[in-house]
């Protein structure tokens, strides 16, 4: 097997990709799959470090669109992505794969605190990291959240796992003529306005050069080619 590109990783799921063909929760065959997909990476050497959304749980903009107040919401709502941490170290280490689960906020009982030099000797020693309740902080997703502990933890690449192949010139569902971008600046994405990540996410990665790719997680093995160097998706740089 190839040498990986990448030595350290920050991979992005969202909730709704745990859901399978459900409506809401965990689909436990899904979960297992992703897992097993992490699991090949971490055998290669590949460190990675995960950030999953809370949307097949929860989802504190809607509850607050409701009226909820909003930090409320988005509490409950970072709570619900400790959740699908939790599912996924469970899921890892029943096949034998180490995982540290990291929280924004404080709920040791049940994981470690975000610490940052902690989280990059469990990288270190081989473990993954779950980071999990965003950036502990309210009005920000768990994109941002993302970037921004892919650059704490020196990782190489941002790699957004979604339900499509990568960012299109419209939806692909809608628009049957919508064509795939394969490279993209980070500029282009805010000034169109891009469905690719929030723009807090989107700036953090321009202003500290941390290249984005955005595949398909349920085309099997996608991931496993991404690392190993093949060009897959859609890739946004600073230029």
């Amino acid at each position: 097997m190839s040498t990986p590109r990448y030595r350290r990783i920050l991979l992005k799921l969202s909730g709704e990709a745990l859901m399978g063909n459900g409506d809401y929760g965990i689909d436990p065959g899904v979960l297992g799959r992703l897992a097993a997909e992490i699991r090949d990476l971490h055998d290669i050497g590949v460190q990675v470090g995960l950030v999953i959304g809370g949307g097949n749980i929860f989802r504190g903009a809607g509850l607050a669109a409701g009226g909820i107040d909003r930090v409320t919401g988005d509490q409950m709502g970072m709570l619900a992505t400790v959740m699908n941490a939790l599912a996924m170290q469970d899921a890892l280490e029943r096949i034998g794969i180490p995982v540290r689960v990291m929280s924004a906020l404080k709920i040791n009982q049940v994981c470690e605190d975000y610490i940052r030099r902690r989280a990059v000797r469990h990288l270190e020693k081989g473990r993954v990291v779950a980071f999990a309740a965003g950036t502990g902080n309210p009005f920000f997703t768990t994109d941002s959240a993302a970037s921004l502990r892919a650059i704490e933890i020196g990782a190489e690449i941002l790699i957004k796992a979604t339900k499509v192949d990568g960012v299109y010139t419209a939806d692909p569902l809608k628009d049957p003529n919508a064509t795939l971008m394969e490279r993209l600046t980070y500029d282009e994405v805010l000034a169109r306005k891009l469905a690719v990540m929030d723009a807090t996410a989107v700036v953090l990665c321009r202003d500290h050069a941390m290249p984005l790719r955005i595949l398909n997680i349920f085309n099997h093995g996608a991931l496993m080619r991404l690392v190993q160097g093949e060009d897959i998706g859609s890739l946004v740089e600073t230029s």
